[in-house]
């Protein structure tokens, strides 16, 4: 029996690294201010290290949606894989081309491009894509809070997300 209905479950689920952060923060601060100053310095470095999983925590919490969506995704050993009702496809992070947020369909899908094969669209919300941002965190040169505020835009227009290689002149910037 739970005392939760299953919204608020969900909703303290989907901030789970932000609350721990928050409880490791506070067990930090009474470690330099309870036992007295035996204790300060690894209070410390829990108030450290609760400040960056607080961080870490929020960019995470904006980045998780509802995993109610079809399809599923599966991340394993530097490939990304989605196994959906009518497409689906796997991707090697060392060899893809081009992230793109296609927002034309609903709801949002992430394109993900790899040379030599068709586009892997994967919706946003589907099942364990909570999983990407970790994989998309590993491309080199990805501005995580600029990918985290185009997918909270509610733009209808698609936006490159990440290149390996630009295709476009120097003078058109991509950011």
């Amino acid at each position: 029996m739970s005392f939760l209905r299953p919204e608020a479950k969900a909703e303290l689920w989907r901030w789970r690294e932000v609350l721990g952060g928050i409880a490791m923060v506070l067990t930090g601060l009474w470690l330099i201010v309870g036992p007295g100053l035996l204790l300060a310095l690894p209070g410390s470095a829990l108030v450290a290290t609760g400040v960056a999983f607080v961080w870490l925590g929020v960019q995470r919490a904006r980045f998780r949606k509802s995993g109610m969506g079809v399809g599923a995704v599966q991340v394993d050993e530097g490939q990304i894989a989605y196994f959906g009702p009518l497409t689906g496809g796997v991707v090697a992070l060392r060899e893809m081309e081009r992230l793109s947020l296609e927002r034309g369909a609903y709801p949002a899908h992430w394109k993900l491009e790899q040379p030599g094969q068709n586009a892997v669209m994967i919706p946003v919300d589907a099942a364990g894509s909570d999983a990407l941002f970790d994989a998309f965190a590993s491309l080199p040169g990805l501005r995580t809070e600029r990918m985290l505020a185009e997918l909270a835009d509610d733009k209808t227009l698609s936006v490159v997300i990440w290149e390996r290689r630009t295709l476009r002149p120097s003078s058109v910037l991509l950011h």
